[in-house]
């Protein structure tokens, strides 16, 4: 039968937070763009894709194949908003 004391805990453990803070410039970035709702990104996305059939319609391939690949970077910098509103920049919640 095995002991029970000496199970590993579920949550990761990691080093003191205050050793791996955001420089200052990422701070105030961060600040600001908390500001803005989570939809805007989604929005953005929807709309590039929009853009981005809409050239493909017009013949403009090249600027389709461009403006298309907005969407996955706008999306990515989505969740990167929404972890640090719910995490905060340094991974301390607040």
């Amino acid at each position: 039968m095995k002991n029970m004391e000496h199970q590993t805990p579920t949550q990761p453990q990691y080093g003191d937070p205050q050793e791996h803070e955001e420089g200052p410039v990422a701070k105030s970035i961060e600040q600001e763009t908390a500001k803005l709702p989570s939809d805007l990104f989604l929005w953005a996305a929807v709309g590039s894709m929009g853009i981005s059939l809409a050239l493909a319609l017009a013949g403009r391939g090249k600027g389709s194949v461009f403006v298309g690949q907005w969407a996955p970077t706008v999306l990515i910098l989505g969740l990167y908003n929404k972890m640090v509103k719910l995490h905060g920049s340094d991974g301390i919640a607040h």
